[in-house]
């Protein structure tokens, strides 16, 4: 079932060795077939160097597992919720990103400080609110889905427009159209997250220094590549 999507979910978890955004399993890709309504998902705790296609496990929007020998990862009601909530995604990524960790572990946004990240998101990355005692107790995965989704429906963000957030304390999940732009998306997270960084650092030693992306710049860089008159790239 689904033998081409587990081959492509299979080989985008992959690609997150390969771009170092993981260290031992700490790490999961998904990507959702729409038109059957089912998702296909890592199995939990899984090494990257034993990981084969067959063992992506099949996952229908109500939680069930359909298909697979082995448990799905951990954060699946999390991915769940999103691709509940999130209707046009069609990939999602988690990782423990050491830059992107880092802002999450300090509960802040990732700010817009040049047109890098003006080329991928239009705005702050957010960082979502704490959960609560009683929602780590509870439901603790699909509660993180749903503090992700409550906080782009505070902010009036849609997923397209920041296809990342960070959850606090914990990490980042960033999702694309497919399972593989969900990586190109975690892998640019990673590096406008630490430039961010960086920036801040150069910033502390220079009182002169002026930091944060100047509005009309931003939607400059935003909407040359994702708007309705997009012209970078071919066609």
């Amino acid at each position: 079932m689904l033998e081409e999507l587990k081959e492509k979910v299979y080989q985008a978890n992959l690609q997150l060795v390969e771009y170092g955004l993981v260290v031992l399993t700490w790490g999961n890709v998904s990507g959702i077939d729409k038109e059957k309504g089912l998702f296909v998902i890592k199995p939990s705790g899984v090494p990257y160097n034993k990981l084969k296609a067959s063992d992506m496990v099949v996952m229908d929007l109500n939680g069930n597992k359909i298909e697979g020998d082995l448990n799905p990862s951990s954060d699946t009601p999390t991915h769940l919720e999103l691709y509940r909530s999130f209707k046009d995604i069609g990939g999602i990524v988690h990782t423990h990103s050491s830059w992107a960790c880092s802002w999450a572990q300090a509960g802040r946004d990732v700010p817009a400080y040049g047109t890098t990240h003006a080329d991928f998101a239009n705005g702050a990355i957010p960082c979502a609110r704490g959960l609560t005692e009683d929602e780590v107790n509870g439901e603790y995965e699909l509660n993180t889905g749903k503090v992700i989704v409550e906080e782009f429906e505070n902010r009036c963000i849609t997923p397209d427009e920041c296809p990342a957030v960070l959850v606090h304390r914990h990490g980042p999940f960033t999702w694309g159209k497919d399972c593989f732009k969900a990586v190109e998306n975690a892998l640019i997270l990673e590096e406008v997250s630490k430039m961010a960084h960086r920036t801040e650092r150069i910033s502390a030693f220079d009182s002169a220094s002026d930091i944060g992306i100047e509005d009309y710049l931003l939607n400059k860089h935003y909407q040359r590549k994702h708007g309705k008159n997009a012209y970078y790239g071919q066609k």
